[in-house]
């Protein structure tokens, strides 16, 4: 209402106090006290209402017509969608970050008015009409996507864990194919009476939150060694060189065991192929020893650790890494198989599809195109090349060092008959207050296919599962299952 327009304040809050249910005397001294040129009775009401209200022929009323978020997938992807206001503003995710290009520009009724305000009679209000929002096609593949949702739901079902995550990315060019997460919620119904939990399930921890990634990070250990020891660097150990076992390694006065040394069927010497298969962390810690700390960290900063990734996403975590300067050579020794420094799931994909697909670093994106309302592109999002990290042939070296721990390694619960599959575990402990919290860990595992020319990245995350052991029974299932709804979605055919 236009208050200094309204001719009968009585009969107009009677009228609009029964339509909308409305306290017809606070909404009577809305009207005739407020100094506002223009005060707002009601929203979201329904157009019923709105057309016997035409009927009564107000003066000073008036009403506009506004818009309604829906998402039709319901908790599809909500974490990376985000929510808006109820007014229509971003609140997170990519409404968040687009909002600028989403939300438009309001029209406009202008009216002709006097000096307290009161419309000039005779005079017909001006209007300006709206511009529609722009829209934003993703990079995201709706069939991976679901593939992806019913993984993660059966994880949540299966062990119970605090939470689970999965990104699915195209190794060649850093764009973001799936992302989906457990808790979630329907977006069409944000529960906005529980804040806190509307928080928490609406932030993306692969994103926003960082973890000891554990064994994972042996890729980024290997893909150093490997690239030193083919540019015939002194201080890389041979790739041919057999590590001897001896259960454990000393560094500073503590002892870094194999997990082998309390299980049954223990290995033998071994390579650093073998060591992978094997996954035994003395051998990590003698190849960040002989590399030094400064060659470690120049790799692990080339890697893009320490550091945000760029997507295109408010909220971006960059991990967490000791200076070199205070690096001690117990925390090399400790880094080298994923302690002692904490990444986001998102970093350590992208760094995975860099050490596979032939040596370059990709910045991950979630948008491809921006459109406008007829859904022709006005700006294209180009895959960003960040740095080449490793050489293309120590690229194809360590994809194929990482097929054989699906084939024959810690990882074969990955494994698919006919199709090259390449992946490491991770079994990663969890610290409160500094200290390890016993019984708490993170299982993962980082899969990809085909090895030898690798279009799908996985990286899945399960924490503090119910039942589960390491992440080469937890994790490496649920990426095979992954990428056999893949296969059948794609109708990939088997690799020679």
């Amino acid at each position: 209402m236009r208050p200094r327009s309204v001719k009968d304040p009585k009969s107009v809050a009677s009228v609009l106090s029964k339509l909308f249910s409305l306290d017809e005397a606070a909404l009577y001294e809305k009207i005739t006290k407020s100094k506002s040129s223009e005060i707002t009775a009601a929203k979201r009401v329904e157009r019923a209402q709105v057309l016997e209200l035409e009927g009564y022929d107000l003066d000073g009323v008036y009403y506009s017509t506004d818009n309604v978020r829906v998402y039709p997938y319901g908790e599809a992807l909500c974490r990376v969608l985000g929510y808006t206001s109820a007014d229509g503003f971003g609140q997170s995710g990519l409404e968040q970050y687009y909002d600028e290009y989403l939300k438009g520009i309001d029209g406009e009724i202008l009216y002709e008015a006097d000096l307290v305000g009161k419309d000039v009679e005779g005079k017909a209000p001006s209007y300006i009409a709206a511009t529609k929002g722009l829209t934003l096609r993703l990079n995201i593949d709706y069939e991976i996507q679901q593939i992806a949702e019913a993984v993660i739901e059966k994880a949540a079902q299966k062990y119970t864990p605090k939470g689970a995550a999965v990104i699915v990315m195209e190794p060649k060019s850093g764009r973001v194919l799936s992302m989906a997460e457990y808790p979630s919620f329907d977006l069409n119904f944000p529960p906005r009476d529980d804040i806190d939990y509307l928080l928490s399930a609406s932030r993306s921890g692969m994103i926003s939150d960082s973890y000891e990634p554990g064994s994972t990070f042996k890729i980024i250990t290997s893909a150093a060694n490997i690239e030193e020891a083919l540019k015939g660097s002194a201080a890389a150990i041979p790739l041919d060189h057999v590590f001897p076992n001896n259960r454990y390694r000393t560094v500073l006065g503590r002892k870094i065991k194999c997990w082998s040394s309390h299980e049954k069927g223990k290995h033998a010497n071994q390579t650093l192929k073998e060591a992978l298969n094997n996954s035994c962390n003395p051998c990590f810690v003698d190849i960040a020893l002989s590399l030094g700390k400064q060659t470690m960290y120049e790799y692990i900063k080339a890697f893009n650790f320490g550091k945000t990734t760029g997507i295109d996403f408010k909220g971006e975590a960059s991990g967490m890494m000791i200076p070199l300067s205070s690096v001690t050579e117990g925390d090399i020794a400790r880094i080298s198989f994923g302690q002692t420094i904490a990444v986001t799931q998102l970093q350590l994909a992208a760094a995975a599809c860099a050490c596979v697909n032939g040596g370059t670093y990709y910045s991950p994106t979630l948008v491809c195109e921006v459109c406008d309302s007829d859904y022709l592109p006005v700006e294209i999002v180009t895959p960003k090349t960040v740095r080449r990290v490793i050489s293309e042939n120590a690229s194809k070296i360590l994809a194929g060092y990482l097929e054989g721990v699906v084939s024959v390694g810690s990882g074969r619960q990955a494994f698919i008959e006919g199709y090259k599959v390449g992946g490491k575990t991770g079994s990663a402990q969890k610290y409160e207050n500094g200290a390890i919290a016993q019984g708490k860990y993170v299982m993962s595992f980082m899969g990809f296919f085909p090895s030898n020319d690798p279009k799908y990245l996985a990286l899945l995350t399960v924490d503090e599962p119910v039942g589960g052991a390491y992440g080469s029974t937890v994790a490496a299932p649920l990426v095979k299952e992954l990428f056999q709804g893949i296969i059948n979605a794609k109708n990939i055919d088997p690799f020679e």
